[in-house]
């Protein structure tokens, strides 16, 4: 008996990740710290378009002056979180700390429907 066997593709989803760093050079570093942060939301939401990193230093004299701001476009809506700590790898983990709770909300009300 002869068996068909078929295979499945699955279908592969790039998520975009622009970084904009306003009046400064972002690092490589800095960029790849950002990338591997930004991957991990992944795990809260499967279908994620792009991801925004907006980085920028506000008030140069104090010590609290490192924003960051991450706007993410999943599940057709849109996320957002805004940050300003000493660092900006600081910003940006809360940052995606606080979107990932976002997704996580968004997806349960969507299967709660």
């Amino acid at each position: 008996m002869n068996k068909l066997i078929l295979e499945r593709k699955e279908k592969e989803v790039f998520m975009e990740v622009r970084i904009q760093s306003i009046h400064f050079d972002a690092s490589e570093k800095l960029e790849a710290f950002i990338q591997k942060k930004a991957e991990k939301l992944e795990k809260f939401c499967d279908n994620i378009k792009k991801v925004e990193v907006s980085l920028k230093v506000v008030k140069p004299e104090t010590a609290m002056n490192k924003e960051a701001g991450v706007r993410v476009l999943a599940l057709n809506t849109e996320f957002y979180a805004e940050k300003v700590s000493d660092t900006f790898e600081e910003s940006v983990d809360v940052c995606i700390e606080a979107l990932s709770k976002q997704l996580l909300k968004a997806k349960e009300k969507l299967q709660g429907k």
